[in-house]
């Protein structure tokens, strides 16, 4: 006899950004009694508490870097800076009642399937402030764990981790011999004083052009590494007046409106990358013709034009990054580094750069990263043993064969390099939300999607790959050792909507 369905399950959620909060506002909404949010930090954000560095902001248009159930009126900026969107976050999970559902300061350690008692039994470490930054990038945050673990059971584990959370470091040799400050964006250290210092940049990304421009102005010298030059493309941020946020709070279709512009706009772009990659001839001609007009040294030019297909890498967005970059106290080296030294860094070419400080602005473990924790599913399954060895692969980015009730938020193959990502993880929400409920309409205890299904779709989505800008022949974080592209979606974001709209019983297994 089945179980009546009333979502009595016992739902674990980990992090606590705009996957995690959206997840437990729309489980909250379904009337699941049993929800608890674990977050490690001592606040909810995600990366957008995380990513503090000076300028930080998101290369998405506000209206459409927000949830489309909680539209925002009082955006400032047409790009919404990291303080404005870490704030629109805590007010989503105030005004939403998440907040006393939320755990911080609590890290999930593990996660286990008990194959006997069909549960998962999660690991938590309670985490606690140290005294504040020591500027070494091997203490982010000086976050110190209590020996003692808690263990929990949960019938549904939801990994909202996100993609961008595990800061990568550059494997130089020396790492640990440098005696000044040295610490990742994303783990920035603001009690280091940088003015009239010498800094050392290490990487060119998405980070490092944003802040960059900022620190310039104020230390003495600024030396910044660069292995590839970015794509760039003027940013047409502006300010959102007084009258325009007005507007949007009285009448809020108009917001609304702005919203679907803006993500058609973007969502067009899909086409060069996927479709016709030639098109991409014309938006490097708009980009090449950028550079030559910020940039007029021939020398400094050359090092910062890219050879290879505009969306191969990621496309950056900025109009203060070049004026920066050409400043008498900033030096581009484009000589790789052989070794870091107890007071600065060696180039292959033999120069020793004294510096005061190294900022690591060098991205996530993304293609090639393990789990987001240790998940040992049925049957005594290992996910990072398995994703190590293969790559990560999920159905849809948010099952994983042999890992029953197990969810994650924006997994494998679900990134972007077009549009905004809070389309994809809203599309997210609603399948594992679909998926809740088919497992209450069934009466069953688990479910998991089958092997074979999982096993076609990565296929499927592999071969998609071909053809695209994204294997045109660069080197990418989007792309494992193996040159298989783990991270991005290969089409169109209303596509990936279509797919994940309703669970199919037929994908899964269901268990009692």
């Amino acid at each position: 006899m089945k179980r009546p369905c009333k979502i009595p399950l016992r739902i674990a959620i980990v992090g606590s950004g705009f996957a995690g909060i959206g997840m437990a506002i729309r489980l909250k909404q379904l009337g699941v009694a049993t929800l608890t949010v674990y977050e490690a930090a001592d606040e909810i954000g995600g990366t957008w508490r995380d990513n503090a560095y000076p300028g930080a902001a998101c290369d998405i248009p506000s209206h459409l870097y927000s949830f489309s159930f909680a539209p925002n009126p009082s955006w400032t900026r047409t790009f919404g800076p990291q303080a404005e969107i870490l704030a629109y976050l805590k007010r989503c999970a105030r005004e939403h009642g998440i907040e006393p559902l939320i755990r911080c300061n609590t890290r999930v350690a593990a996660a286990r399937f008990d194959d006997a008692a069909r549960v998962w039994r999660l690991e938590l470490l309670s985490t606690a402030r140290g005294p504040g930054p020591t500027g070494r990038v091997d203490t982010p945050g000086a976050i110190e764990e209590t020996p003692e673990v808690q263990v929990v059971e949960a019938d549904v584990v939801i990994a909202a981790n996100g993609p961008l959370s595990r800061p990568a470091l550059p494997k130089i040799e020396g790492m640990d011999r440098f005696r000044g400050a040295l610490f990742h964006s994303a783990r920035w250290n603001s009690a280091y004083p940088l003015e009239g210092k010498r800094i050392a940049v290490i990487g060119t990304g998405a980070s490092a052009i944003q802040f960059i421009p900022r620190i310039q102005p104020h230390v003495g010298q600024l030396h910044v590494f660069q292995r590839t030059p970015p794509w760039i493309m003027p940013r047409p941020d502006r300010a959102i007046g007084e009258r325009a946020q007005r507007v949007f709070r009285t009448l809020p279709f108009v917001q609304r409106l702005v919203r679907w512009r803006v993500y058609w706009q973007h969502e067009a772009r899909a086409l060069a990358f996927v479709v016709k990659p030639d098109w991409m001839r014309a938006p490097m001609r708009f980009a090449s013709s950028y550079l030559e007009r910020r940039v007029e040294d021939p020398e400094l030019r050359a090092k910062l034009t890219p050879d290879y297909t505009l969306g191969c890498k990621r496309v950056l967005l900025s109009s203060d990054y070049y004026p920066a970059i050409t400043q008498p106290n900033v030096e581009v080296v484009t000589a790789p580094i052989r070794e870091i030294v107890a007071d600065g860094l060696v180039t292959e070419d033999g120069r020793h750069y004294q510096v005061d400080a190294i900022i690591c602005g060098t991205g996530f473990d993304v293609a090639d990263a393990g789990a987001p924790f240790p998940v040992v599913g049925a049957r005594g399954a290992d996910l990072d043993e398995r994703w190590r060895a293969q790559g990560p692969q999920a159905y849809l980015g948010a099952s994983i064969a042999g890992f029953p009730n197990f969810f994650m938020m924006i997994g494998p193959n679900t990134g972007l390099g077009h549009n905004s990502m809070v389309y994809m993880i809203e599309s997210h929400i609603g399948y594992i939300a679909d998926c809740l409920r088919t497992l209450c309409k069934r009466g069953a205890r688990t479910m998991e999607v089958r092997a074979d299904v999982q096993n076609a779709f990565n296929a499927k989505l592999q071969d998609a790959f071909r053809g695209t800008v994204w294997m045109s022949g660069c080197r990418s974080w989007y792309l494992s050792e193996s040159g298989r592209n783990t991270v991005l979606w290969p089409g169109f974001t209303f596509a990936f909507r279509r797919l994940t709209r309703r669970a199919r019983t037929s994908d899964y297994r269901f268990g009692d």
